[in-house]
């Protein structure tokens, strides 16, 4: 069975918060066109906020289940079921997070990551089209 992943990542500090970066990075996309290779294939796109959320191209790909400590989630009253796909069906999956420095010296950072994840054959531009199942895990960042 063949999966195609991609998983795009923003991140921005307290300054994109609101007016003007805030829409820029509101308005960052959260679906690319695959590169052309062959399906099941992992992409990865990577924007912040100091290159003004422009796709930024990453020729590796980096693989690392993320287990934060607790400081670095909003609250989320539960975590949601897994989600079945049958194929040529989609899951677009987000989840958000905050952390600071250990000591507060820094000032916040935020990112939110986006999982677009495709069963079986896909075309290129899958994921610039709506997903069958969109699981939205972002809670409050204050």
């Amino acid at each position: 069975m063949d999966i195609t992943v991609q998983w795009i990542k923003t991140s921005w500090t307290k300054q994109s918060r609101g007016g003007e970066a805030a829409a820029r990075r509101n308005a960052a996309p959260v679906g690319f066109s695959l590169p052309q290779v062959p399906s099941g294939i992992a992409h990865f796109v990577q924007m912040s906020e100091c290159d003004g959320f422009d796709r930024r191209p990453s020729h590796r790909l980096r693989v690392l289940a993320r287990v934060e400590p607790l400081f670095g989630l909003p609250p989320r009253p539960r975590r949601p079921p897994a989600v079945r796909l049958l194929p040529g069906q989609w899951v677009r999956w987000q989840l958000n997070y905050r952390f600071t420095s250990a000591l507060g010296i820094r000032g916040w950072s935020y990112w939110l990551d986006t999982f677009n994840i495709a069963c079986g054959p896909v075309d290129r531009d899958v994921f610039l089209s709506e997903p069958t199942v969109i699981v939205d895990e972002c809670g409050p960042v204050r």
